[in-house]
């Protein structure tokens, strides 16, 4: 991936935060648009691969499994659909971490389960319905270590990012 300070070059850099020209703001609009066009070129190329495949490439993302998280568009009402790295799961949880890759900015797919928390994530060949929460601060304080176990990157997006970074616990729907 690309850094932003290979976007946006050595020259004028502040000290206060080295990716980040002198006088510009948190995120100029250029970046922004670049940053989300990067991203929704891996989603694209990602979900390409696993329907190539039969679901049987890519499993892992970044060393972590991945998931195809489904939601429903919080402006549209339509479904959207997401590939991401689950850094911690097991039988009665999927974690996710909504970090942008350390961006000021929440993912769409975050703001789109905060508005409605039934979701939908296939993993391993199996579609699961599920319920989305962020987690608490003491969740995610007891969670972060193995979070970064699992991707020690999301360490340095929570540094860079200037918002909290929300873990996302996603737990079986109530029957």
């Amino acid at each position: 991936m690309v850094s932003s300070g290979m976007i946006l070059g050595t020259v004028g850099l502040s000290q206060a935060h080295p990716r980040r020209p002198l006088g510009s703001p948190a995120m100029p609009e250029l970046r922004q648009s670049a940053v989300d066009a990067g991203f929704k070129l891996l989603n694209v190329t990602h979900k390409a691969a696993l329907r190539i495949t039969g679901g049987r490439w890519p499993k892992l993302l970044y060393g972590m499994t991945g998931v195809e998280l489904h939601t429903i568009g919080n402006k549209s009402g339509q479904r959207r659909s997401t590939m991401l790295a689950s850094p911690v799961h097991d039988d009665h949880r999927v974690v996710l971490v909504a970090s942008k890759g350390g961006d000021d900015r929440h993912p769409h797919w975050y703001r789109n389960l905060s508005a409605n928390p039934d979701v939908e994530i296939a993993m391993d060949g199996a579609t699961h319905k599920m319920r989305a929460r962020t987690a608490s601060p003491e969740e995610k304080a007891a969670l972060w270590p193995e979070i970064v176990a699992a991707h020690r990157g999301y360490a340095s997006y929570q540094e860079r990012a200037h918002r909290e970074i929300p873990v996302v616990i996603c737990e079986p729907r109530p029957a």
